[in-house]
């Protein structure tokens, strides 16, 4: 017998369907069903099924569709255990999503054994469809435009690329930019020099690198160069070699600024650009580098695009629902029916 699951299924039938999966390493059930079954709960409560437990067994009861989907979860998250991961209520939920997202055929899902990034942390796997094709992207192409809401881990997923290629000795830093403009503020003059004027705009950047690298590392790193803070505004006349750059809130580049970055490029680099075209803070009349980059760069070979949207929100709920609600409101405003999300992104920039 599989040391994964074996299956047995109970007279399927179009309209409704039985399945029990079996367990092997009881070790593992608890972390599998979660404290009080809350794991199995969540999974009823998300897919409409009814899951019953016996053991090692658990039943799953429902539409033929929907009890395929939560086989599928399942047997999703006992394999990451399987592999020395661990099952969240994040976990639980990304698994759900890949599912639906499968059950859909959506086109941004492009592989059957979903991609992995792994750091000393462990390994961070997809929550969605896209971020699944955003992983794969990141390692197939040199270069990466990750496009998108608020929430989508675009920007979490590009620095955890960085860190395992770091940590793998694939690239001898990590450079992380961000163009200096405030949300809709004015700061005025900043004190100190110039790391500490430009750390509160990359302050992102720095709670993904703690999150997967203990404080004193990335202290280390900081200051041995292998991670080096790079203001968007001294980048010119610069040749970026044998590194991963991340440029993060693209959307706030001006044209000049984006083709400067992206020209830095040199032997052995990788680069991801991020950004959400939607949440422009550039003076009014300045049109962003992000939006002309995509335009120019979409059929240019070995460049990858991932387009993300509210379904790929993986922070509170109630995130995607807003950032639906403001794509809604402003497609009213401007009059425009709004594109099926995800329908143009493959990857490959094409």
């Amino acid at each position: 017998m599989s040391n994964t699951v074996a299956l047995r299924a109970r007279a399927p039938s179009s309209e409704s369907r039985s399945v029990t999966l079996q367990f092997e390493d009881n070790a593992l059930l608890p972390l599998l069903y979660g404290e009080h079954d809350k794991h199995l709960a969540r999974i009823e409560a998300r897919l409409g099924v009814r899951l019953a437990c016996r053991g090692n067994r658990v039943t799953i009861s429902g539409g033929a569709e929907r009890t395929a989907m939560a086989e599928q979860v399942l047997r999703g998250l006992w394999r990451s255990l399987e592999r020395g991961g661990s099952v969240t209520g994040a976990e639980v939920e990304g698994a759900i999503r890949m599912a639906e997202g499968e059950a859909e055929a959506d086109p941004r899902l492009p592989l059957q054994d979903l991609p992995q990034i792994r750091t000393r942390r462990g390994a961070i796997g997809p929550r969605t469809p896209a971020q699944a094709a955003y992983m794969e992207a990141l390692g197939r192409h040199e270069m990466v435009f990750g496009i998108g809401p608020a929430g989508t881990g675009k920007t979490y997923l590009a620095v955890a690329q960085g860190v395992a290629l770091l940590m793998a000795q694939r690239v001898d830093r990590i450079v992380l930019s961000r163009p200096a403009v405030e949300a809709g503020e004015r700061l005025g003059f900043l004190p100190g020099d110039m790391k500490e004027k430009v750390d509160p705009y990359l302050r992102p950047l720095y709670d993904a690198l703690h999150d997967m690298l203990p404080a004193e590392q990335v202290a280390r790193r900081i200051a041995a160069g292998e991670i080096e803070i790079a203001p968007l505004a001294f980048m010119r006349g610069r040749t970026l070699a044998h590194c991963f750059a991340i440029l993060d809130e693209a959307q706030n580049t001006t044209p000049a600024q984006m083709k400067m970055f992206l020209t830095r490029m040199g032997e052995g680099t990788r680069m991801a650009i991020t950004g959400d075209p939607t949440q422009v803070d550039l003076p009014t009349g300045v049109k962003s580098g992000l939006s002309e980059a995509i335009s120019i760069l979409r059929d240019v070979p070995g460049i990858g695009f991932t387009r993300f949207d509210e379904r790929d929100v993986v922070r509170h709920p109630l995130v995607g629902r807003i950032v639906a609600a403001y794509g809604a409101a402003e497609a009213v405003r401007t009059g425009q029916s709004r594109r099926p999300a995800g329908k143009d992104v493959d990857g490959t920039g094409k």
